[in-house]
């Protein structure tokens, strides 16, 4: 028999979202309860296994009585709260944003982010050839990812998964100022030369691709990767005692990557190298 822990109830909440009155449980976020409602507000920074870093500002929505755009991955509800997410402010600021970002770096692997360019009639053109850009070649020194900061929207998840939210290895933090700055290893050195320990955590919580497995970047420049085409099996990992579940991505009879369910209360998303990357023995041919 399954045992599940119900905690102590939260008190529900009643607040309006767009005119309509919605509940939410005490120490939700805005974006909790507008997922909850149905309600599609983008966002980019936000992970469901990170404390919000309200970086992107994608998710920015309208509260009555305030006096800027909130973000509303961080934003508490609150009982009485009138909450309006589809305003002309909340859409010009979000245009605003999705156009800057895709002027300085290559968005073409986020998911979502063409739809939302064209929903918001965002247009990045528009700052002309001249716009600064990243343009940064990838980084491409060991044998399990790759660092690609052109795609890089500097949304601190990767540092945080490093840090004091789950490795607490703090391989990863930002140097440089402004448009300089950057995500880096200590020096900005080779990966081979850091403190990381390869567990992966911080591809499985980019959003944009700058950190992406090695297979796959192989794969993607080879113009073999296709996500339609693969499956995913969730299994046990072997290698300890653990537990950690395995998520395994396979096309054409080959696994292609490793994840792990963010709902998992053994692993919420976390693996260390063997998991991640120790699968190859499984399709060794030899």
């Amino acid at each position: 028999m399954t045992v599940t822990s119900l905690g102590i109830p939260r008190r529900l909440l009643e607040f309006t979202i767009d005119g309509e009155s919605v509940r939410a449980p005490e120490g939700a976020t805005i974006l909790d309860a507008c997922r909850s409602a149905g309600k599609d507000v983008p966002t980019l920074c936000q992970g469901d296994t990170l404390t919000p870093k309200n970086a992107c500002r994608v998710c920015v929505v309208e509260v009555e009585g305030a006096r800027t755009l909130v973000p509303a991955c961080s934003r508490k509800a609150e009982a009485g709260m009138e909450v309006r997410t589809d305003t002309e402010r909340a859409r010009h600021s979000r245009k605003v944003v999705l156009e800057l970002l895709a002027s300085s770096v290559d968005l073409s692997t986020t998911p979502e982010v063409a739809g939302w360019l064209k929903e918001y009639e965002a247009k990045p053109d528009r700052f002309g050839p001249d716009a600064a850009r990243v343009d940064e070649q990838p980084r491409i020194d060991n044998d399990l990812y790759v660092r690609d900061y052109d795609k890089c929207i500097l949304c601190y998840k990767c540092v945080d998964a490093c840090g004091d939210q789950w490795q607490n290895t703090f391989a990863i933090s930002v140097v440089g100022r402004g448009f300089d700055a950057r995500i880096a290893v200590e020096h900005d050195g080779p990966l081979t030369d850091s403190a990381c320990v390869y567990c992966g955590n911080c591809i499985e919580v980019c959003p944009t691709g700058a950190l992406s497995f090695k297979s796959e970047f192989d794969m993607r420049a080879a113009g073999t990767w296709d996500e339609s085409a693969q499956t995913e099996t969730t299994t046990v990992c072997a290698y300890c005692g653990v537990g950690c579940n395995l998520t395994l991505h396979v096309q054409d009879n080959e696994i292609v990557k490793v994840t792990s369910p963010h709902d998992n209360p053994v692993t919420h998303g976390n693996l260390c190298i063997k998991g991640r990357f120790g699968y190859q023995h499984v399709q060794n041919r030899d």
